[in-house]
């Protein structure tokens, strides 16, 4: 690897020489792209189902070298992608060392480092920053000042250099100026107060800022980008109609549209491998985990502004896998299988992940989100036993048959309970767990069987775990009105031959 330019006069040969790059930096960003796009590497690692949507419109901004906003509702990745913007950046840059806005030793924009050029000229040393330090994030806040923005006068700088507060040499620079050179992130934008968004217009139409109380203005190269909830949701501020007009491009994110995109998030942000701790997750427990998010955000009880975020089955995949865990050390059983029922035993990592509608408020939150746990069940469920025979087992229960099964049961006793249902265990390996495996993983399965009979109501579900015959119909008054038919009586207040 050749080493990089230490001083001033070395930056220069190897400038001349072509082996540094002098760009702007959303020439830089544009280019390492277009890099990745012709290779076929992966533009943003780490982000699942966005393939055909937004990075595509991500990549044109780019292209267009727009600064530009990503508008999705919580949980939508919308930071992350805007961290890793970092990597189109190129590995380090060179900068005039001590520098607060990290100018070009070649090109310097204030006041201390055109006079280190000048006084040191090629023996100025040069330092090299990196991607990570050239990314500056901001989470916008209504107490945010245009001084913490921008920049404003500093009196006790001028005191200890003994300057005019006139003097360019006292002014204490902002965010935004300290990320000069790189990428400057804005998170919720509408929360910013009106006069700190007027604040972005310059930097936005004209490329540089002006700091108050001084005639000069700070041509910065910085790529700006910003993330949003919808105004309609946040109701806490908007963004003001000027400083939309000014960003390039308004990009929208989106929910999972798959099951299989959202799983592969939660495989991918969950903490499942545990120190000393065999885990173990059935498809089928992590199926219903997601589906748990796709009937929430369909759900009409649920508000629709505030969204369902992919947090929800990241928290409650989590909390499956600790309830599992606690009945495997109790039980001393290996390995930890989750459940179904462990997710009933997870409902915190589900309530607090959604805003109800009034409806939902006069059900109360713990009953939605078991209805909502019931409704994703019978809808893996369906999907995997379509063609499933489940009469045996359901007339097993017609019959009066009765368990008791919870999710604090062992696994060895939750076998041999159910073990009396004919067919049963048998049905469980629909479920992609085998006749051979392990206790616990097929313990699962029964369970999951049980599960989604009671989710189908083809069999009912104490609050007590007690599994039972399905409640039917009353028939009584048919029954009894056939016998009468039958023995040619009159039926008071209809006629015969209209009788259903």
């Amino acid at each position: 690897m050749v080493p990089r330019p230490a001083s001033l006069g070395e930056l220069r040969h190897a400038v001349a020489a072509g082996s540094v790059t002098r760009r702007a930096v959303k020439d830089e960003i544009r280019e390492n792209l277009v890099g990745r796009l012709r290779t076929g590497a992966t533009i943003f690692p780490g982000i699942v189902g966005y393939d055909e949507s937004v990075v595509p419109q991500i990549v044109n901004a780019i292209l267009s070298r727009h600064n530009f906003i990503l508008l999705g509702l919580r949980g939508q990745a919308k930071s992350r992608i805007l961290r890793g913007l970092a990597g189109l950046l190129d590995e380090a840059v060179p900068v005039v060392p001590g520098c607060e806005i990290h100018d070009d030793p070649l090109a310097p924009i204030c006041a201390g480092c055109r006079a280190r050029v000048r006084d040191e000229g090629d023996a100025l040393p040069v330092a090299w920053l990196g991607q990570d330090a050239r990314y500056v994030e901001k989470l916008a806040t209504p107490d945010v000042t245009i001084a913490d923005m921008i920049g404003d006068l500093d009196p006790i700088k001028a005191a200890r250099a003994g300057l005019n507060l006139a003097d360019e040499m006292t002014m204490h620079y902002g965010l935004l100026p300290r990320a000069n050179r790189g990428i400057f992130a804005i998170n919720e934008l509408p929360d910013l107060a009106g006069k700190i968004q007027v604040g972005l217009f310059n930097i936005l139409q004209e490329g540089d800022v002006q700091i108050k109380g001084y005639p000069v203005r700070l041509p910065l190269d910085v790529l700006m980008v910003f993330s949003a909830n919808p105004e309609d949701y946040t109701a806490r501020g908007k963004i003001i109609t000027p400083l939309k007009d000014r960003i390039g491009s308004e990009i929208r994110t989106h929910y999972p549209v798959t099951r299989q995109h959202a799983m592969a998030i939660t495989a991918q942000e969950a903490w499942v491998s545990r120190d000393g701790v065999d885990v173990q997750v059935p498809d089928f427990v992590r199926e219903i985990v997601e589906e748990v998010a796709f009937q929430a955000r369909q759900d009409a009880r649920v508000d629709k502004r505030s969204g369902v975020s992919q947090r929800l089955p990241i928290s409650l995949l989590e909390n499956v896998i600790s309830n599992a865990e606690r009945r495997a050390l109790q039980a001393g059983e290996r390995p930890v299988a989750p459940r179904v029922t462990d997710i009933y035993a997870a409902l915190p990592a589900i309530t607090g992940k959604f805003e109800l509608e009034y409806e939902g408020e006069l059900r109360g939150a713990d009953n939605v989100a078991r209805e909502i746990i019931r409704a994703a069940v019978a809808g893996v469920f369906g999907g995997m036993y379509a063609a499933s025979d489940l009469a045996q087992v359901t007339e097993w229960f017609d019959l009066g048959g009765t368990l008791n099964v919870d999710d604090t049961l062992p696994a060895a006793e939750l076998l041999q309970r159910t073990a009396v249902v004919q067919g049963l265990h048998e049905l469980s390996t629909t479920a992609g767990v085998p006749a051979r495996a392990p206790g616990p993983l097929r313990a699962a399965a029964v369970d999951f069987v049980l599960e989604g009979l009671y989710a189908q109501k083809k069999i009912s579900r104490s609050d007590d775990w007690q599994y039972q015959a399905s409640e039917q119909p009353r028939r009584a008054p048919r029954a009894v009105a056939d016998t009468m038919i039958e023995r040619d009586l009159p039926i008071t207040g209809s006629k015969k031959k209209y009788y259903n």
